[in-house]
């Protein structure tokens, strides 16, 4: 079965997707589901993370190969991590299967503003500089969950991450400046894109996932409660969907 392969967003690792994976395994009938750090966060805390899309794209497809080689793959990014899928099916387009897109923005499609709104600025900023983990894992829930109350849960786990992983604040700059600076061009990926958004999504405006599926032509899926985090907040909803999709995809490939 064709694996699936999770890339998390800004400062995020592998340790973040929670309950998603299991969750995307069963929607996909025992699927493998492999969640990837990218440089610079989880397992790869202490290296450099690279300040172009393009070459975190490169690096986590050398790891993913070396890890758990396939032919083919399906993506699926969140945010940041939606960024480093699409450069990946554009330049590898004949080792990915498909692409799932969860709360990203790229341009030109969006402006700076809306991908990441600047009300949150400030936020982000205080989750950067916060001395306290408990502190900042708490910033971070309220800015990427529509429903913070229902996962506090979760801010100890994420604790224990940052405790063992934690990522560094040059790092997260340098993962910020690779998402602002990226830019995709050229036509559309040429393997099949499901674009998936939160309505209430604070951290990028959701109009961000609308404008790219209009770009591209390709299916947009919304969930109208769901926050940044879409995984977290209606994880077995979006699997659900996902599972609907490549399923559909492929029989009208056969």
């Amino acid at each position: 079965m064709t694996p699936w392969v999770l890339l998390r967003g800004l400062t995020r690792e592998a340790g973040h997707w929670g309950a998603f994976p299991a969750q995307l395994s069963l929607a996909m009938r025992g699927a493998p589901v492999v969640a990837l750090d990218l440089p610079g966060a989880g397992r790869l805390h202490r290296m450099h993370s690279p300040l172009q899309v393009d070459a975190i794209a490169e690096h986590c497809r050398e790891a993913l190969r070396a890890r758990s080689p396939a032919p083919r793959y399906h993506l699926v990014g969140l945010s940041l991590g939606g960024m480093v899928a699409a450069a990946w099916a554009v330049r590898w387009p004949e080792e990915v299967a498909a692409c799932v897109l969860v709360n990203t923005s790229l341009r030109p499609f969006s402006a700076l503003q809306a991908r990441l709104r600047p009300d949150r600025w400030p936020s982000l900023l205080r989750v950067l500089v916060a001395g306290d983990a408990r502190q900042a894992e708490r910033l971070v829930l309220q800015l990427t969950s529509s429903s913070p109350e229902r996962h506090r849960g979760a801010i100890d786990e994420w604790v224990a991450i940052r405790a063992t992983r934690p990522v560094t604040s040059s790092n997260a700059v340098r993962q910020l400046i690779a998402a602002a600076v990226y830019r995709h061009t050229g036509p559309a990926p040429s393997v099949p894109v499901l674009v998936a958004s939160g309505a209430r999504d604070s951290l990028v405006d959701p109009a961000c996932s609308a404008a790219l599926a209009r770009a591209w032509g390709v299916e947009h899926i919304v969930h109208p409660h769901a926050g940044h985090d879409l995984p977290l907040d209606e994880g077995p909803w979006l699997a659900a969907r996902m599972a609907a999709w490549i399923a559909a995809t492929e029989r009208g490939a056969s």
